[in-house]
Parts: structure tokens; C-alpha cells; sequence
């Protein structure tokens, strides 16, 4: 077993006075390919890089013509190099010129070899490179020297990146120059600071060891460490109440203790390498593979796969193995936090770390990392892609949560339109924060209802600053979304009692778990379904799981400890579902009272109408509902028939539109004609034009994120409810227009503050 070592050690030896020593790019990479071919009795090494134009270029060859370099080129899909830039995997050929993927480029003289061996050089989840080499017998490369290249290409990464030229002397530049890149708005603000990558970046200059062995002690140390914290876990109160919790966390324990990762990483440390530049080569080939993984299941397994990596190196470094990783937030520094994808518990972890702003390449606006981030107060845009090839470490950024963009290494005059623009959104929050105590109140009189929507300790914050009339919905679901157990029933009475005396008189109603669809608790196994938005969710899902539910009522009626408890839920259908989730309430206030609980002194049991179904069936719940809370965000997905976690289809449908109108125009009337009191809930009732129309329609009790609640109020403010009626309800059912900007031309002529210009 020794001697399988014995080269790779030996290479990585030799690789670290190389890249250790003062050369140019050209002759650092010629170097390199020399010494493989070298120490592999290779007849041929090659190192091709990806250009800006999505070319593989020949950058240093050993072996084959020197006169290529610079000159050969070849497609994503061409030839076996573009073969292996395109599945991220390493390619083995006995007889590479029979092979059907051959690409023949005479310039190169590559005539009389045959066995061929190619991997791909990765970095940030993408192919940045192929590392390939050749000899002219035919012959299969074994196991050992296909990992051991793998682990070259890994050492090579961020040298191929950094200096392998490619187009000419502009590259450089080009790689310093100011980048501008779109994403969707998740927390309105703006923010200035230092790329942070949430990702650990381990440094060039870690990637090798002097001693091996203390090196293998230090990685199984990590890993002892990684396997004592999944088991704290484990020791934690998992209820019995599903089935697959434990199992799940059983699994996700045996992936730390795969003795095949142990032993590849430990293999990687005793070949010279550090044990962090072993765990970087896993998350490295773990992020390619989830980058081509299309199946659902397979990229969660992926994800897992990559957390896992991410936590064994913060692990290696000091920490606890958090995303945080000890941040304090008393840095001088502002920062950007930069990440492909982050759940809602991961980001608060950096609750306390002073971010400026954050970006990620996949989330929507929805989704509860972005519901978490609005909490936090943190300006955050998504659905940024690529994020990985054009950031690095240390970069200045601005987030423009206002207009959506992300500027990366901004010039002198983007950064004084920034200080610009925010000295003036300093004083318009100051304007809202003037208004916190003002009553919401149209100047011909009518009061309007400003609640807020919340799911979090830190949300309760925002009631006494923004000045809200109580909380429209709290998202209960959150605290079992954030947490790596299913919290306890102490857990749950003790947030919501928080929530109700911090809430004193103000009304709050607390919508019971809405899980399932993309909001899937991170211990529960769920079904791959076809559309989960339509799928096993909401209601649904707590009818299906009565002892998870009755435990979360439980929670509430005690909570309430006598008071008033108000309690909706989430995404009704029929009217029988509604019936059975109210006699398990009622089942759990009569099992309080038989054991000296008491009961609550008011009960309010609402609704949420999110289904369009819901609303031709209120009258079989009229009498029974004590009110309905509508959902935008889920309604409005059901009614255009447009994913809201898909830009392409969610944004083309604009609310302020006459059928969307129309159809809450007619829920309002029906609940009206029913006495049943409604309310509008959700993203759009944070919007002042948006709420402005809702307003008109007649709802007057609205609830939104805190950070709305400063521009409706000032917006309801400057209006007269009676003036405005007529010809909004006019532009509805009369004309023909462009619906959104005859509301505008009412707004102006009616001197109603609906922007800031």
C-alpha cells in the first residue's frame, strides 16, 4: 500500500518548489507539465484553460508541439477535452484516436499517441481547466494515477486561474475590471462592504504539509469532531411523530462516517497535500456533480454531501463547524456575504456579524431565507448566477437591493452615486420613523389596519419601530424550519407566549405549520413531487401528521395561558378540511381544561384563502370562521398559473391588473355578503400602489413585511379614500387602458405619495 503513495508525494513535493518560486505564467505552467510528464512516465502533459468565450485553449504542453500553445483551441463539446469540460469527470482512453469524441488537430503532433487520461481542473463548482496526459502505447490508467492527477488539477486550480493568460495581454485587465450583474430584489436597501464567501476558501498557500502523518492526525481529529456534533444532534428530543427524523439524521450521520470519504481524504494528506486542501478537492468534485445533477433527490444528497465538506473545513480552522464560524460583527469592515444557496438557519447564524448586504445565486423572493433576511434587515438580491467566476475574496461590492443589482469592483463614480443615494434613504427611513406614531388614518377619515407579517424573535423588534397595529400572521413554521430537531413542546410555548406579551393588547394571529412544497423540514424525507406548490403542504400536511399538529396546538392553548388566541390556517381548499383542523383545536382546549389549563378567554379561528377554490366555498364555512386572511403569495401563483419561484413566468403577470382585481373585488363582496371579516396578506400589501388598489377595494386591514410599513402608511396618509374609489372602481370594470398606469394618473392627479420621486 505504501508504494501506491510514492508518486503522488513525490509529484506534490516537487509541485510546491514550483509554484513556491518567482516565473512568469508561462513558465510556471511549463514547469508544471514538465515535472508530471516526468514523474508519471508520461510521453505527453497538457494544461488547457477556459476562456471569457467558453473555449478550451492549450496554455502548456510537454510533449506535444510547442507552436500549439496559445494557437489550439476547442469547444465545450469538442473533442475528449471538451468531453470532460462538459461533465466535470475524468476520462480514461486505451486507444484515444479510435474514440468517437477524437478531435484531430494537426498542429498539435499528436499523431502517435494513444492511451490518454484527462480530469478536469474545477473551482467554485465550475470547469475552469483540463489537465490531460498521453503515451503512445495503448494501456488503461490505473485507480492511483487517476487520483493522483485529480489531485494535481486541484493544486493547479488556482494557479490556472490566476495566471494562465488567454486572449492576449487584456486578460488582466479584464479579470480587475467593474462587473454588473442582475438579480431579483429579496430585501430592499443598499449596501457597501468586502466579498465574504460562505463558502470557505482555502488558500494556495495551505495546500501543502511538511509532515504527513500529523497532518492525517489533525484530518481524523476533524473528523472525530464533525461525528460528535451530528451526535449531539441525535441525543437531542426528536419526537416519535414521524417516522423518518431519526432515520434521516442517521443518514446524514453516515455520510461522516463513510469510511470511502474518510479514507479518500486521509489517502489525499498522506500524499502530501494538507487536510484542507484534501476536503477542498471533495467539495470541489461534490459542487461539479451537483452542478449536473438534474434529479431532485440526487442534488439534495449533493447539498448534504457539500455541507458536510464546508463544515469539516471550518472545523480544520478553528471553528465550530457553523457558517458564521465565530463572527462577531465588531470588524471595522463591512461585508458581503456571497453564497450559492443558504437556508434560513444557516443565515442566521450570521445574525450577529455586521453584514452590509447579502447575494445569492439561488433563492426567490418568497422563500424563507428571503423572509429571514427581510427580518434581519439585511438588503439581499438573488438569482444571481456565476457569482463564483467573477467574485473574489475581498472584492468591493455595492447591492443595490432597490433596483436589483450587483455591482462588483465599482469605479469612482458608481461609489459617489451610492453615498448619494444613501444619505437620501437615510433620511426618507427617518421620514417613515417620524410616522411611526401617527395614526393610519385617510385624510377624509378611515382607518386602516397596518399589520405586520413576522415568524422570528428578531420580527417582534420591527413591531415597535415601525409603529404596526399588531401581527397579521406569524409564521409558526419557522422555528422548526431553523433548527436541526423538531422543537419541543416547551420550545413552542415559550416562543409564542413571548410573542403574545411582547405583543400586549395588539391583536396577533398565528397560522399554524405551513411545511411541504419548498418549505421542507431539513429532518423529514419527502415524496419528489411533480409541482410541490400543488402537492402535500399547508393543511394538507398537518392533517396528515394529527400528532405533529395537535402538539403545535397544544403549544398555542397554552401559550395563550386564558387570554385571547387567534389562530388561522394556512392554504384551506374545502371546507371540510377547515371543519376537521377546528375540532382538533377544539379537541386540544378540552384536553387543556381536563387538566387544569385554561381555556382561552376569546378563540378566533380564521382561515387563509390561498387556494381560488376557497373562494366559492366560504359560504360552507360562514358561521364557523371567524375571519379569512387571504394569501397573495400562493393566490396569486394559482390564479396566473405562474410559479413565484420562477422569474420567467412570476414576473411577467403585474397584480395591479383588472382580472386580479376583479377576483378580489368578488372575495371581498362574498365575504362581505357572508359577515365574515377578511384581510389581504403577503408581499404585494407592501407596496404602496398595490396597496393602494387593495385599499380601494375595500380591505382595510393589511399585513406585510416591517419594511413596508413606513411607505403605505405615508402613502394611505395623503389620500381620499372617498375621491379615490370612484374612478379606480371605474378603471376596473369601464375601461380598457392600461390598468396599471391609469392608477398612476389618479395617484397624480390626486396628489396621492405613492414613490419617491
Amino acid at each position: 500500500m505504501p508504494q501506491t503513495f510514492s508518486v503522488p508525494r513525490l509529484l506534490i513535493n516537487r509541485l510546491r518548489n514550483v509554484m513556491a518560486g518567482d516565473m512568469e505564467a508561462d513558465t510556471r505552467l511549463q514547469k508544471v507539465v514538465t515535472l508530471i510528464a516526468g514523474t508519471m512516465v508520461a510521453d505527453v502533459c497538457s494544461i488547457y484553460k477556459r476562456t471569457d468565450s467558453d473555449e478550451l485553449e492549450l496554455v502548456a504542453t510537454e510533449g506535444l508541439s510547442v507552436s500549439a500553445v496559445h494557437q489550439t483551441r476547442l469547444g465545450l463539446s469538442e473533442g475528449l477535452v471538451g468531453q470532460i469540460a462538459l461533465s466535470g469527470e475524468p476520462l480514461s482512453i486505451q486507444d484515444a484516436p479510435r474514440h468517437r469524441a477524437f478531435s484531430y488537430r494537426p498542429e498539435t503532433g499528436e499523431d502517435p499517441y494513444h492511451a490518454f487520461l484527462g480530469v478536469p481542473i474545477l473551482r467554485g463548482g465550475r470547469v475552469i481547466g483540463v489537465l490531460t496526459v498521453q503515451n503512445r502505447t495503448e494501456r488503461i490508467y490505473e485507480e492511483d494515477e487517476i487520483d493522483s492527477l485529480q489531485t494535481i488539477a486541484m493544486v493547479l486550480a488556482e494557479v490556472v486561474a490566476a495566471e494562465a493568460p488567454t486572449a492576449g495581454p487584456g486578460a488582466a485587465q479584464r479579470e480587475a475590471r467593474p462587473v454588473n450583474l442582475r438579480g431579483r430584489i429579496l430585501c430592499d436597501g443598499l449596501g457597501l462592504g468586502a466579498a465574504k464567501l460562505h463558502d470557505p476558501v482555502v488558500s494556495p498557500a495551505r495546500y501543502f504539509t511538511e509532515d504527513p502523518e500529523a497532518e492525517a492526525r489533525r484530518l481524523r481529529n476533524a473528523l472525530t469532531t464533525l461525528r460528535e456534533s451530528l451526535d449531539r444532534m441525535l441525543a437531542s428530543d426528536v419526537s416519535a411523530i414521524f417516522g423518518e427524523p431519526r432515520e434521516v439524521l442517521e443518514a446524514f450521520k453516515m455520510l461522516a462516517g463513510d469510511p470511502v470519504w474518510a479514507k479518500r481524504l486521509e489517502e489525499t494528506v498522506k500524499s502530501g497535500l494538507s487536510a484542507e486542501a484534501a476536503v477542498d478537492r471533495s467539495r470541489r468534485e461534490h459542487k461539479i456533480k451537483l452542478e449536473n445533477a438534474n434529479d431532485p433527490y440526487l442534488r439534495e444528497r449533493l447539498h448534504d454531501l457539500e455541507d458536510l465538506d464546508n463544515r469539516l473545513l471550518r472545523i480544520l480552522s478553528g471553528g465550530d463547524g457553523s457558517a458564521s464560524n465565530g463572527d462577531d460583527g465588531d470588524t471595522d469592515v463591512q461585508e458581503v456575504l456571497i453564497a450559492r444557496r443558504l437556508g434560513p438557519a444557516e443565515l442566521l447564524e450570521y445574525r450577529n456579524s455586521g453584514l452590509a448586504a447579502i447575494v445569492l445565486e439561488e433563492v426567490a423572493p418568497t422563500s424563507h431565507t428571503a423572509i429571514v433576511a427581510r427580518a434581519m434587515g439585511i438588503p439581499t438580491i438573488g438569482g444571481v448566477g456565476a457569482l463564483g467566476s467573477v467574485v473574489a475574496p475581498g472584492d468591493q461590492l455595492i447591492v443595490d437591493g432597490e433596483e436589483g443589482t450587483l455591482h462588483i469592483r465599482p469605479d469612482e463614480g458608481l461609489l459617489d452615486a451610492y453615498e448619494s443615494r444613501r444619505i437620501l434613504r437615510t433620511e426618507r427611513q427617518a421620514a417613515f420613523q417620524a410616522l411611526r406614531e401617527q395614526p393610519s388614518r385617510t385624510r377624509d377619515g378611515t382607518e386602516i389596519s397596518l399589520m405586520l407579517n413576522a415568524g422570528l424573535g428578531i420580527d417582534l423588534e420591527s413591531m415597535a419601530q415601525t409603529g404596526a397595529d399588531g401581527i397579521g400572521l406569524f409564521r409558526t413554521e419557522f422555528q422548526f424550519l431553523v433548527s436541526d430537531t423538531l422543537p419541543r413542546i416547551d420550545s413552542q410555548i415559550e416562543l409564542y407566549r413571548r410573542v403574545l406579551d411582547f405583543a400586549g393588547e395588539r391583536p396577533v394571529h398565528f397560522r399554524t405549520l405551513d411545511l411541504g412544497g419548498d418549505k421542507l423540514l431539513p429532518h423529514a424525507n419527502a415524496d419528489d413531487e411533480e409541482n410541490p406548490a400543488l402537492g402535500w403542504r399547508s393543511i394538507r400536511f398537518a392533517l396528515d401528521r394529527p400528532g405533529l399538529f395537535r402538539r403545535q396546538l397544544r403549544a398555542l392553548v397554552r401559550a395563550a395561558d386564558g387570554g385571547p388566541l387567534s389562530v388561522m390556517f394556512p392554504m384551506v381548499t374545502i371546507a371540510e378540511e377547515f371543519f376537521e383542523a377546528k375540532a382538533l383545536l377544539m379537541d386540544e382546549i378540552e384536553w387543556g381544561r381536563a387538566r387544569g389549563h385554561p381555556a382561552p378567554s376569546e378563540l378566533r379561528v380564521g382561515a387563509m384563502l390561498e387556494a381560488p377554490a376557497f373562494a366559492y366555498g366560504l359560504s360552507e364555512v360562514a358561521g364557523e370562521v371567524d375571519f379569512v386572511s387571504i394569501g397573495t403569495n400562493d393566490l396569486l401563483q394559482f390564479f396566473n398559473a405562474a410559479d413565484r419561484m420562477m422569474p420567467t413566468v412570476s414576473e411577467r403577470y403585474d397584480v395591479v391588473s383588472r382580472p386580479v382585481m376583479r377576483f378580489l373585488d368578488f372575495i371581498k363582496k362574498e365575504c362581505d355578503r357572508l359577515g365574515i371579516t377578511v384581510s389581504i396578506c403577503g408581499e404585494v400589501a407592501s407596496r404602496p400602489v398595490e396597496a393602494l388598489c387593495l385599499i380601494g377595494l375595500g380591505f382595510h386591514t393589511l399585513s406585510m413585511p416591517a419594511a413596508g410599513i413606513g411607505p403605505v402608511k405615508r402613502m394611505l396618509r395623503s389620500m381620499d379614500l372617498q375621491s379615490f374609489v370612484e374612478p379606480f372602481r371605474e378603471a376596473i370594470y369601464s375601461s380598457n387602458g392600461a390598468f396599471r398606469n391609469e392608477v398612476l394618473a389618479i395617484t397624480e392627479l390626486q396628489g396621492i405619495v405613492v414613490s419617491d420621486n
